[in-house]
């Protein structure tokens, strides 16, 4: 027998915007920055001329999740697809919009940055920047995209300190010496030498891909992550100095 389905009526009252919002972060020049949009300077628009976290509306023909509409917001800001991506959670109310009730649904997102530095330009911004999250944190942001910039530092930065996380950020094959630099760049301070290797390796969460150029044109043993799927987690958090 053939499912008879009776018709759903549609709500009636006004339904909410809905959009998707990335923080993505990636390490350049030896500082974790985050991509930055600048709005457009049309006085119609909402906050005209403020640099905002990059994102847009869910697009119900094309996205069937919130993961899809991240998934494809990335592909149209920096025309990647990103090694991870983790939904950092939900803000919304009346006021954060003035075109009406909103709720965004914010996920934050690691990418290595390209071999000769560049990466696409956002789409349907006036300009994109790469900035320094110190330096993006201070910045007056459209809507309240600093408490999200400032949830997602928090997020990142409490899970750098008992996961691989910071592999999402190289791209591969990578040294253990630069591996170790990118955890010491997310986290502000230095790590001891011994200590974090015997870590990782003992993580197994890597894999030889041969040798590779290092630091200062030296060769080392590169390596790759076995799965991209998540990150692994230590048994215990970095110490200070270790």
């Amino acid at each position: 027998m053939k499912e008879i389905r009776a018709s759903v009526r549609r709500p009636e009252f006004e339904r909410p915007l809905v959009t998707v919002d990335l923080v993505i972060f990636s390490v350049q020049d030896d500082a974790l920055k985050v991509l930055l949009v600048l709005r457009p300077q049309d006085a119609s628009d909402p906050f005209p001329g403020r640099w905002a976290l990059p994102g847009g509306f869910v697009d119900v023909t094309k996205d069937r999740s919130l993961q899809d509409c991240a998934v494809r917001k990335l592909r149209e800001k920096t025309g990647v697809v990103a090694p991870y991506l983790e939904q950092l959670g939900s803000w919304g109310d009346a006021v954060r919009d003035p075109r009406g009730w909103s709720a965004t649904h914010a996920y934050f997102s690691l990418i290595h940055a390209p071999k000769d530095g560049t990466f696409k330009e956002a789409a349907g911004a006036t300009e994109s920047q790469w900035i320094a999250v110190g330096e993006a944190s201070r910045k007056r942001l459209a809507f309240d995209h600093a408490q999200i910039l400032a949830a997602a530092m928090g997020r990142l930065r409490s899970k750098v300190e008992y996961t691989s996380l910071p592999a999402f950020l190289l791209a591969e094959p990578f040294t253990l010496p630069q591996l170790q630099r990118t955890y010491e760049v997310v986290l502000g301070r230095s790590l001891d030498k011994s200590a974090f290797r015997k870590r990782m390796l003992d993580a197994g969460f890597l894999q030889e891909a041969g040798m590779s150029d290092g630091t200062l044109g030296r060769t080392a043993m590169g390596y790759r992550i076995r799965n991209r799927e998540q990150a692994v987690s230590f048994p215990r958090m970095f110490r200070t100095g270790e």
